[in-house]
C-alpha cells in the first residue's frame, strides 16, 4: 500500500487491480456455491412438498433470515469492519469472540423458536420448533464465512460452503423419504452443522460464547445500529411474508418464493459481490476518494443491468421447462417474473450506494435510508396484496424497492459532499474508515426480496 507522498506506478495499479479481481472472484465463487445449493434445496422442496407445504417451509426460511441478520449485526459485521486485514493474532482473538457471539445468538433465539413452535403446534409450529434446533449450527457456519473474508481468505469460505453443499445431498434424500416440512428443515440445518464443524478445523479457532458479552459491549457503537438496520431489513421481508399468508393464504408465500428462486443465479452474483464490495469501497476511499461515487455507480448500475437481462431471459422459458423445474409452483410464479425482476434490479442499484455509505461510515444516513426502505417494502407488499392479491403484492414491492434505491443514492450524495468538506484522516493501514469515526456504523444492504435476505445471504 502506498503512503502519503508516494507515487503509484502503472505496475502498482495493475497489481492492485489483480488483487481486487482475486478477492471479488472468491466472493463470487463462494456465493455461487451457496446459491446453487440453496436453489437446489428450494426446487427440491417445492417439488417434493407441494405449494402449501412449501409455503410453510418458506415461512421458516424467512424467519431464519431475521435471526441471521441479528447475528450479523451483533457478531460478524463489527468483525468485518474492525478486523479486516489486521495481524493474525488480533484476527484470531476477535474471531473466537465473534463466532462465540453468533453461537450464543443461535442458542438463545433457537430456544425461543422452539418454545413458540411447540406452543403453535400444527405444521407451522413443527417447522418453527425444528428451526430452533438447527439455528446454532446455521449461524456458526455463517460466522466462519465472514471471518474468512475478513482475513482475505475467501478460498476457505468457498470450501466451507462446498462442504455444506455436499452434506446437503444425503440429507435431502433422507428428508424426501420422510416427506414432511420438519424433515427438510432438520436436514437443511444438520448439513449446515457439518460445515460449521469443518470451519473449526479450517480456522483452528474455538468459539468463545463466554466472550459474547464483552464483544457486544466493546462494539456496541456498531452493533446497536447494525442490529436495528439488519432486523429492519429482514423484518420487513418477514412481515410481508406473514401478511401475505394472512391476506391471500400460505400458498401465496410459496408462489412468491418460487418466483424469487428463478432469480437465484443472479442473486448469487449480487450477494457474492456484497461480501467484498464494502472492503473494496473502503480501499477506493483511502486511495482515491474522488472516485468513490463512480465506483458505487458502476457497481450498482452493473447489478441492475444484470438483473434486467436475467429477468428478460426468464420470460423466454417455455412453460414445460418451468413446470419441470418448479412443478405446480410454476404456473403462479411465472406471473411474477416481471415485478420480481424489477424489484431485484432496484435492490441491486441500491447496493452500490449502500457500499459507499458503509465505506464512509455514514450510519445515521444509512439507518434513515433503511427505515424508509423497510417501511415502503412492507406497505407496498401488503397494500398490493390487499388490492390485487399475490400479483399486486409483487408489484407493490417492486415499486417500493425502486423508490427506496433513489433514497439510498440521495443519502450517498449528501454523505460524499460532507466527506469532501471534512475528509477522513489518512490512516493507510486501516482496512475500513471506522476508527476516525467510531460512532458511525455500517448500514445494511437495501432490502432485496425475501430470497436475497435469506438463503442467498448466508448470507446470507
Amino acid at each position: 500500500m502506498t503512503t502519503e507522498g508516494e507515487t503509484t506506478t502503472p505496475a502498482d495499479r495493475r497489481t492492485a487491480k489483480r488483487a481486487v479481481a482475486g478477492r471479488l472472484s472468491w466472493g463470487l465463487a463462494d456465493q455461487a456455491a451457496s446459491s446453487i445449493s440453496n436453489f437446489a434445496v428450494g426446487i427440491y422442496v417445492a417439488r417434493s412438498l407441494g405449494l402449501t407445504a412449501f409455503g410453510v417451509f418458506s415461512l421458516a426460511w424467512v424467519t431464519y433470515g431475521v435471526v441471521l441478520n441479528v447475528s450479523r449485526g451483533l457478531a460478524t459485521d463489527p468483525l468485518v469492519v474492525r478486523f479486516s486485514g489486521v495481524p493474525d493474532a488480533s484476527w484470531r482473538a476477535a474471531v473466537a469472540r465473534s463466532s462465540g457471539t453468533a453461537l450464543g445468538v443461535g442458542a438463545a433465539l433457537g430456544a425461543v423458536s422452539l418454545v413458540v413452535g411447540l406452543a403453535l403446534g400444527g405444521p407451522v409450529g413443527t417447522a418453527f420448533a425444528c428451526l430452533g434446533v438447527v439455528l446454532p449450527g446455521l449461524l456458526l457456519q455463517d460466522a466462519w464465512r465472514f471471518a474468512f473474508f475478513a482475513a482475505g481468505a475467501g478460498r476457505k469460505a468457498f470450501v466451507n460452503d462446498m462442504v455444506w453443499a455436499v452434506a446437503l445431498v444425503p440429507a435431502m434424500v433422507v428428508a424426501a423419504r420422510v416427506g414432511s416440512v420438519a424433515a427438510f428443515v432438520l436436514a437443511w440445518g444438520a448439513s449446515a452443522a457439518v460445515a460449521a464443524a469443518y470451519g473449526l478445523l479450517q480456522s483452528g479457532i474455538r468459539p468463545r460464547p463466554a466472550g459474547a458479552r464483552a464483544w457486544m459491549r466493546e462494539h456496541r457503537d456498531l452493533g446497536s445500529r447494525y442490529l436495528v438496520e439488519n432486523v429492519t431489513n429482514s423484518g420487513a421481508s418477514q412481515l410481508r411474508a406473514y401478511g401475505l399468508g394472512a391476506i391471500v393464504g400460505v400458498g401465496a408465500v410459496g408462489v412468491v418464493r418460487g418466483a424469487e428462486l428463478l432469480l437465484g443465479p443472479f442473486l448469487a452474483v449480487l450477494m457474492g459481490l456484497s461480501l467484498v464490495t464494502v472492503a473494496e469501497a473502503a480501499r477506493v476511499l483511502r486511495r482515491a476518494p474522488h472516485r468513490l461515487g463512480a465506483f458505487c455507480l458502476l457497481l450498482g448500475g452493473g447489478q441492475a443491468a444484470a438483473a434486467l437481462l436475467w429477468g428478460g431471459a426468464l420470460l423466454l422459458v417455455p412453460d414445460r421447462v418451468g413446470e419441470l423445474v418448479l412443478g405446480g409452483v410454476w404456473s403462479g410464479a411465472s406471473e411474477l417474473i416481471v415485478p420480481v425482476t424489477l424489484g431485484v434490479a432496484g435492490a441491486g442499484l441500491g447496493t452500490g450506494a449502500a457500499a459507499g455509505l458503509r465505506a464512509l461510515g455514514a450510519a445515521r444516513r444509512s439507518l434513515r435510508s433503511q427505515l424508509i426502505a423497510s417501511a415502503c417494502y412492507v406497505a407496498g407488499g401488503l397494500g398490493g396484496a390487499a388490492a390485487a392479491g399475490t400479483v399486486g403484492s409483487a408489484w407493490g414491492v417492486a415499486a417500493a424497492t425502486v423508490c427506496s434505491s433513489a433514497v439510498w443514492w440521495l443519502q450517498l450524495r449528501s454523505a460524499l459532499r460532507e466527506h469532501h468538506r471534512k475528509p477522513l484522516p489518512g490512516v493507510p493501514d486501516a482496512p475500513v474508515p471506522d476508527v476516525p469515526v467510531p460512532t458511525d456504523a455500517v448500514p445494511a444492504v437495501p432490502a432485496v426480496p425475501d430470497v436475497a435476505d435469506v438463503p442467498e445471504a448466508r448470507t446470507s
